[in-house]
């Protein structure tokens, strides 16, 4: 890109939360174009709920369109109904059409759609170029909807639950939107084979990615022994899997720390298996961190570990933007080959990967990094290097900024 870009001027962003402190990597995106220019207007399909802000979300906080009261949001449906009654309705039908096998997430869907067209006057008065979803659900369904209620182009990212777990008028948006995207090509083959063959051509890869100016690469100042683990306490994550790895390291009389930063449904599992493996004077749980404190505890690590897995209902990470950062700033790296993890770690070359769900495996892999410093240096030197080449944040937006342009062109 040369800089000189003028349009999209005005850019209209659909998420399910906002703020959501779970996906810095929107709020790194949409701050990136805010500087480039564009003016961004934020569509939230939920109220705030988030008791920690981050301060460059707080930053973006004026741009956001909360849902309205319940006294107000009746009066914007009938107005949005009077101006597009058949619009509406042919929206409503397809929606029912294609989910009725699955009755929450149709109703979830239809709510959404009233939810979407709340704010349309406020829209219709920004008069943005382009709208843009987070996740191929609820959000790309209300872009989707206003995108045709405005007479506007439309696009989406999709990242990981949306994809292998629901499947809400995935081929819809994937063959109608004037730019759907997604951030890996794991995620396009598996789309490809699944929903529709048409994503091979349709679909665009653009990764999540870390602001490298806030994360400089750093060796020294590391606490030896300690582990660090940053995500959401889920499944997917396979924390499970990494306590039965550190029980491992203990009855192998291994020195070593562990600090798992992040909050979520299965804290209440991981909690009993600390204890069942009588860990709990290593392993911490520290739950959800300001920003600050986890970039402190990536400079801190020996060894950055996110055992991925695939969960029993199909779901599974994208490429998880906390492994980003661990690689960035510096912290070697483990992880296993699920899902796009493999685009982003080259195995013995920017890290090192286990198979995923063997305890035994991530155990070994861990010993060995917290043993050869020589191979930890030489992994992190690389890991840093894939980061800027592939996932710096500012690069992945203006790339996005590049693909508006060209739909606009387009529409």
């Amino acid at each position: 890109m040369n800089g000189t870009l003028l349009l999209p001027a005005r850019v209209v962003y659909v998420v399910s939360l906002f703020p959501c402190w779970s996906e810095t990597f929107i709020v790194r995106e949409i701050a990136t174009l805010v500087e480039a220019g564009v003016d961004v207007l934020i569509v939230s399909l939920k109220p705030p709920s988030e008791t920690m802000v981050q301060p460059e979300a707080a930053a973006l906080l004026p741009r956001v369109l909360h849902p309205l009261s319940a006294s107000r949001a009746p009066c914007a449906w009938l107005r949005a109904l009077a101006a597009h009654p058949l619009a509406l309705a042919r929206a409503g039908a397809t929606v029912m059409r294609r989910l009725w096998r699955q009755p929450r997430v149709m109703l979830k869907s239809l709510a959404t759609l009233a939810r979407g067209v709340e704010h349309l006057d406020r829209l219709r008065a920004f008069d943005a170029d382009f709208l843009h979803a987070h996740w191929g659900t609820y959000p790309s369904t209300a872009a989707w909807l206003l995108a045709g209620l405005l007479g506007k182009p439309f696009g989406f990212t999709c990242h990981a639950h949306d994809i292998f777990v629901d499947d809400q008028l995935l081929r819809e948006k994937i063959e109608g939107a004037a730019l759907p995207v997604t951030i890996s090509r794991y995620n396009i083959d598996w789309l490809a084979d699944r929903v529709t063959p048409r994503a091979r051509e349709r679909l665009r890869v653009v990764h999540c990615g870390v602001d490298l100016g806030a994360l400089p690469w750093r060796r020294e100042g590391r606490e030896g022994g300690l582990i660090v683990a940053v995500g959401r306490l889920d499944p997917i994550k396979g924390f499970d899997v990494l306590i039965e790895a550190l029980a491992l390291l203990k009855q192998r009389g291994r020195a070593f720390r562990c600090r798992i930063i992040g909050e979520g449904p299965q804290r209440a599992e991981l909690e009993a298996a600390i204890a069942r493996h009588q860990i709990g004077d290593r392993v911490e749980l520290t739950g959800a961190r300001p920003q600050a404190d986890v970039r402190a505890a990536l400079y801190a690590a020996q060894v950055f570990a996110l055992p991925s897995v695939v969960a029993a209902d199909g779901n599974r990470d994208g490429i998880p933007v906390a492994l980003m950062e661990a690689m960035a700033a510096g912290a070697p790296s483990v992880s296993t080959a699920v899902s796009g993890i493999p685009e982003l770690i080259e195995h013995e070359h920017s890290g090192l990967l286990a198979a995923p769900g063997d305890a035994r495996a991530l155990a070994e892999t861990l010993a060995r990094l917290l043993d050869d410093h020589a191979l930890a240096d030489r992994l992190a030197i690389a890991a840093r290097m894939r980061i800027e080449r592939d996932f710096d944040a500012g690069c992945e937006a203006r790339k996005l900024l590049a693909l508006f342009n060209g739909a606009v062109d387009a529409a």
